[in-house]
């Protein structure tokens, strides 16, 4: 009882209505799906008519990319506005909203190179470029994963562990473990740094990974990285954590019970559904790396399977922000609050310009009379 009684203080934090204080891409790392839409394998020995491809990506992805660009880059900036400006981020939660957050724009951010990549399938920014948007794709999608994985952990200490978790909760550790992963983000990407590369290949320019040696043993490590690193430990978190959650929930007849259950149930499912397509993609990318799956339609499926598995995973860094943030009665009274005073704000500019109008009006127009009045005497 006393158990329950606990939880449903938490529950508020699952739910984000209460303070925090008291208690949270796809890559085709090797397939050039991300940066290429020829889906050039020279190592393969295949020869496949793969133009089909090109010119479906090239109608259909800019537009997709620059709209999730402008809802990702929207949301996101407004959740790090809103926790900077009047949360202030005391809480380890905040602390791992925030981290998300940026991790989300930092993936955002190489939309637009897709964008024209997709246009114009040519490479047009340097070998720098290559290694510095590449890198930053990367960042953002293993640290976006880590980020939501650990947030889980979180939710689970805050409910199941509540005890434990008074203790254990505080925004410096938040902080520590937040520059942790990070740094294993940018470890993960580190292949990626390294053999992303801007390449003439046909007399077009394009930016893709450029392995050592004859073999895919890089390639097919970097697939088997995603799959682990990206979705493979995550959804086992997830599960564990949330299978946990609902479980101490059952028990209990809190308030917010089945509002907090379909919470936990969106998490993963969102999680799921928007990343595992693109894992099951780059697996059977490497089986073909691995000359397992060797045959030219299989190939061609394959490829543009990629394709519409990447652009459905790149919406996942726009529901981001719903997800954990905009849900939270809290935060959408910060949220609230923070609209409210720009309005106020703007509204007070334009009655300040107005009044100011106002004044030159009238000056200007006894500067007029005085002027006939003149011309008459």
């Amino acid at each position: 009882m006393t158990q329950c009684w606990i939880m449903e203080g938490n529950l508020a934090y699952l739910l984000g209505s209460e303070d925090m204080s008291v208690g949270y891409m796809s890559p085709a790392s090797n397939s050039s799906a991300a940066y290429e839409h020829n889906f050039y394998y020279p190592e393969l020995d295949i020869n496949c008519d793969l133009d089909n491809i090109p010119a479906f990506a090239s109608a259909f992805f800019p537009v997709l990319y620059s709209l999730l660009f402008v809802t990702g880059l929207v949301g996101n900036a407004l959740v790090i506005w809103i926790l900077t400006a009047f949360k202030n981020v005391r809480a380890m939660t905040d602390v791992y909203l925030l981290n998300l957050a940026i991790s989300d724009l930092l993936f955002v951010f190489s939309l637009p190179f897709l964008v024209q990549y997709s246009i114009t399938t040519q490479w047009t920014f340097g070998n720098a470029m290559c290694k510095i948007i590449s890198s930053a794709y990367f960042i953002g999608f293993y640290s976006s994963a880590f980020f939501i994985t650990i947030m889980s952990v979180d939710r689970y200490l805050a409910i199941v562990q509540s005890v434990y978790a008074l203790r254990v909760r505080t925004a410096a550790r938040g902080a520590i473990t937040s520059l942790v992963l990070w740094a294993v983000a940018v470890l993960a990407s580190a292949p990626d740094l390294i053999f992303f590369q801007e390449t003439t290949y046909d007399n077009q320019t394009k930016c893709l990974p450029h392995y050592p040696g004859s073999s895919n043993g890089w390639r097919t490590f970097s697939n088997f990285e995603v799959n682990v690193l990206g979705w493979l430990i995550p959804v086992g978190v997830l599960i564990f954590c949330y299978h946990s959650i609902l479980t101490n929930l059952q028990k209990c007849h809190t308030q917010n019970k089945y509002r907090a259950i379909k919470l936990a149930f969106i998490v993963v499912i969102v999680f799921i559904l928007f990343w595992t397509p693109v894992n099951i993609v780059l697996f059977l990318d490497s089986l073909k790396n691995m000359h397992i799956i060797d045959d030219c339609q299989t190939s061609q499926r394959l490829d543009l399977a990629m394709e519409l598995a990447e652009a459905l995973s790149f919406v996942h860094c726009c529901l981001n922000p719903v997800i954990y943030a905009f849900v939270g009665e809290k935060f959408k009274k910060h949220l609230h609050e923070a609209f409210r005073k720009y309005a106020r704000f703007l509204l007070f500019c334009k009655d300040h310009s107005g009044h100011r109008l106002d004044k030159h009006s009238s000056a200007h127009a006894a500067s007029s009379q005085s002027s006939s009045v003149g011309v008459v005497l």
